[in-house]
């Protein structure tokens, strides 16, 4: 039977026989609000009473026998009136957008409903029965199923019982304090779970609906708002773009005592622009976090934290939890967020069938990883999924990239919160041809999609699609990248020499190492603000989300200071931070390790001059290098790559020493062939004071090319990975057969040869292992008790060592200023090549000019590690 046109005349019809135990109970308590005004439309208001007539008569309409309806939902009152009547009478109600034809079409294919309810073109509305009967089992819970991925036609859907919305409803509108004055505008669609919340807790407290279905950037839209008293207004952040652009903030709205967000994340400095605003107006904001899977809200910020918490999404809503559950690769304060409470779904549908389910699901795994903050508020900081909520909307890019297949498009997509970025191959059509059929598809404003096509679609070093650079090749030029001041996926890629970076890439996962790690702390540590010491295993998301706690400026005497451009990296960026005052002003952190790097590659120079005479350093800096090595080469990765990092870090430091002494040796009468090749300490037992200059190169090469023959046999790289400490501890205690030379293996220059200090090495390493007071105690030990007696007769080297192999152990990071901190990071960064190339460079100027002698050998040598640099990137010989 097939019914059209308007629905019936408010009549007070029978109630349906028998009926069904299981309906919302605010649907069946409307009249109880009698005169007050429910619904505020443009053919005129609507009470309470008329409102309830008119459901129930549409519901005995709808028969006595449980059907699925079909509802094109809309914000008019047909609509509206059909949902609440099918609610009231149990019947369970299919929700789809009533604008998207395509969307009617796949889901009344998918699901074969007994009754499509849907407007016409010509504004009339239908009742299509289609069974007299229901054709499918319908679970007695079962009240409305709403689609998981916005308008994409997705047969896979959120089934939602009758306590569910009765629950999320209760919730919402107790802590949002809605009363019967209140009167909110349908901003939403009705077929959006944040929309239809709206309507469902304004009903339930018997507050008035300003039905429309203008934009907010229609003034007709404010007229309406204003001449109905309007005291709510919902949004989703691009209902908050469009505010902006109209001059929301200068709007006179004497009513409006409330402005809530969802949908989407909200940038932190939007919220508090709005809480304020609000607070000037005698309004709150409040920002709420939730899914289709919870009804609707999870959690919500309360309006006196929006301000000082932006970034939050807040607490549960009353009557709900959050669990955090862990997840590998993340710290112990980061998890998945679990929630728990009575509008959790009963589960998913994806085909009829499962229209008969009762509950699968007790809780709620949101897909987003969370932290829980000191003063009990949750923080997002990613999603371990690829879905996107783009205005509002949940999109799959899985099914558009499968879509766009289907029409011999073969692409990427990803989204950003913002829009949706889709990477194309070359061949397939232009720009606009793509737009138009994901615009179509999803239900997005062509504005809203970013398309770019290429001749070849971005991959990880695996093979598999590297989203992230799809988001950012998508990018408009003028547009920043997200970041803070100095986009990190950029900083990573430019510094690492990668393509692969992504959100979850990470310092030591990318192979970074002792060499690049300085410049990579300190650019990290002036863009964050603060710089973690585990810095290096933690992923550019977790960093990016870290950095939104640290304040948007330094302070001085007359308070807040905005953040500088930041200052290019090298020697130019040092001197242009020397010549801000604010730089001078900024308190910096520095590394320990880059410290002593840094102090230490100046003394051994000045030393070797005889500017001064201050030695030791050296061991200093084979204590640093075991210390990284820990840091940056053993890694959470696979025992195989693992050893292919520690190769390419042996690289990085033989082939520009051998390329440097082996010019050494040919221009100069100073070296022998075995110093070319690293061999000396092996090969020679001469006594020249150059024979013996390359020794800590020769030693650390070495060291890691033991070390990386131990790390490939898988019952050694797994002990490592077990006993973190023990392991070097234990070769620690094998190194000191050799500081001994127990087995008479020591060189004629016992402390430079590289089996008598391995155990400094191992030193830093378990330094860099060591997690607790008792462990860094037993290293401070062995080290007071096994050094004396190295170097002989030299009380003040033995002592310098053991200094500074102490800060090494326990005091991971020292206080420090911008231009500082920016000299070091030349120095340490450029350290190794120094080293290698002042033999060069001093003795020509020694004698006449030691301080010439001492700057020059630092420049050349800095010179060398840019040249060394941009030539391993052009050549990729590393």
């Amino acid at each position: 039977m097939h019914l059209s046109g308007s629905l019936p005349a408010p009549t007070v019809p029978k109630s349906p026989p028998a009926p069904w135990p299981k309906t919302v109970p605010f649907t069946r308590a409307l009249a109880a609000y009698g005169d007050r005004v429910a619904l505020i439309t443009p053919d005129g208001d609507l009470s309470y009473r008329e409102l309830a007539e008119r459901v129930t008569a549409t519901a005995e309409r709808l028969g006595p026998v449980r059907r699925l309806v079909l509802l094109a939902g809309a914000n008019r009152t047909d609509a509206l009136v059909t949902h609440l009547a099918a609610l009231w009478a149990g019947h369970p109600v299919l929700l789809v957008p009533g604008d998207s034809e395509s969307t009617i079409r796949s889901l009344t294919e998918a699901y074969a409903p007994d009754v499509v309810a849907r407007p016409h073109t010509d504004g009339t509305w239908s009742l299509d029965e289609r069974h007299p009967s229901s054709a499918h089992t319908l679970h007695p819970d079962l009240a409305l199923l709403l689609s998981t991925s916005g308008s994409t036609g997705s047969p896979k859907l959120v089934r939602l019982s009758h306590e569910n919305l009765q629950a999320n409803a209760e919730s919402i509108a107790m802590y949002l304090g809605i009363d019967d004055t209140d009167r909110a505008a349908t901003t939403l669609p009705m077929h959006y779970c944040y929309g239809l919340s709206v309507i469902h807790s304004h009903l339930l407290r018997g507050a008035g609906l300003i039905l429309t279905e203008r934009s907010v950037s229609e003034a007709a839209f404010w007229e309406e708002f204003r001449a109905a008293r309007g005291t709510s207004l919902a949004g989703v952040p691009y209902t908050f773009d469009l505010l902006d652009r109209i001059g929301f903030a200068r709007m006179e709205l004497p009513h409006l005592r409330r402005v809530t967000q969802a949908g989407g994340r909200l940038a932190p400095e939007r919220v508090a622009r709005y809480a304020e605003s609000g607070r000037r107006s005698g309004r709150q904001f409040f920002v709420m976090y939730g899914q289709t899977e919870a009804t609707a809200r999870m959690a919500y910020l309360p309006p006196h934290l929006a301000a000082e918490r932006p970034e939050a999404v807040g607490v549960p809503i009353p009557g709900g939890s959050f669990r955090l559950q862990p997840v590998d690769g993340h710290g112990p304060d980061v998890g998945e967020l679990v929630y728990s409470g009575p509008n959790v779904m009963l589960g998913y549908a994806e085909s009829p069938a499962d229209l008969a389910l009762g509950r699968t699901v007790e809780e709620l795994h949101t897909g987003d990883l969370a932290r829980r903050a000191s003063d009990g508020l949750y923080e997002i900081v990613g999603r371990r999924s690829r879905f996107a909520k783009i205005l509002g909307l949940r999109i799959d890019p899985q099914q558009v990239e499968s879509l766009l297949a289907a029409h011999g498009v073969t692409a990427y997509c990803a989204g950003d919160g913002e829009a949706l970025a889709v990477a194309a191959r070359e061949g397939a059509g232009d720009e606009a041809r793509i737009r138009r059929l994901v615009a179509k598809a999803c239900g997005l404003p062509a504005r809203a999609i970013r398309v770019r096509v290429l001749a070849e679609l971005p991959r990880l070093a695996s093979g598999k699609p590297d989203y992230e650079a799809v988001r950012h090749l998508t990018r408009p030029d003028q547009e920043a990248a997200p970041g803070t001041g100095e986009d990190l996926l950029l900083l990573y890629t430019a510094i690492l020499d990668r393509t692969d970076v992504t959100e979850d890439s990470s310092f030591s996962g990318l192979g970074g190492d002792s060499l690049c790690y300085v410049e990579m702390s300190l650019r990290l540590e002036e863009a964050l603000g603060h710089l973690p010491t585990d810095w290096h295993t933690r992923t550019i998301r977790e960093l990016r989300t870290m950095s939104s706690h640290v304040g948007e400026g330094t302070h001085g005497q007359d308070g807040p200071e905005p953040r500088r451009a930041r200052p290019a990296p090298g020697v130019r960026g040092a001197l242009r931070s020397w010549s801000t005052p604010q730089a001078w002003r900024t308190r910096r952190t520095l590394e320990t390790g880059i410290a002593l790097r840094a102090v230490g590659i100046v003394l051994i120079v000045g030393s070797h001059v005889q500017v001064f005479t201050i030695k030791g350093f050296a061991h200093i800096l084979i204590g640093v290098a075991g210390y990284n090595f820990a840091r940056f080469q053993l890694t959470d990765a696979a025992r195989r790559e693992r050893v292919r990092h520690m190769g390419r870090s042996i690289a990085r430091i033989a082939i520009p020493s051998m390329v440097w002494i082996t010019g050494a040796v040919v221009l100069t009468d100073f070296y022998d062939p075995a110093n070319a090749v690293l061999l000396n300490s092996l090969l020679s037992q001469g006594n020249d004071r150059f024979d013996w200059a390359y020794w800590f190169v020769e030693a650390l090469i070495y060291y890691l090319v033991f070390l990386a023959a131990l790390m490939a046999v898988p019952l050694l790289d797994r002990l490592e990975r077990r006993y973190v400490f023990g392991v070097p501890l234990a070769l620690m205690a094998v190194g000191l057969v050799g500081r001994y030379d127990l087995l008479g293996l020591a060189s004629a220059r016992p402390q430079l040869s590289p089996s008598v200090v391995f155990w400094l090495f191992t030193l830093g390493w378990a330094a860099a292992r060591a997690g607790t007071v008792r462990q860094r105690v037993l290293l401070t030990a062995v080290l007071l008790l096994t050094l004396p007696g190295l170097f002989q007769d030299q009380p003040l080297r033995t002592a310098l060592v053991i200094a500074g192999l102490g800060l090494l152990i326990w005091v991971p990071t020292l206080p420090s200023i911008g231009p500082v901190s920016a000299l070091a990071g030349i120095l340490a960064s450029g350290s190794l090549y120094i080293y290698l190339t002042h033999y060069q460079v001093y003795p020509y100027l020694q004698e006449d000019f030691p301080l010439t002698a001492l700057f020059a050998s630092l420049a050349v040598g800095v010179g060398y590690a840019a040249v060394v640099t941009r030539a391993a990137r052009r050549i990729r010989w590393l």
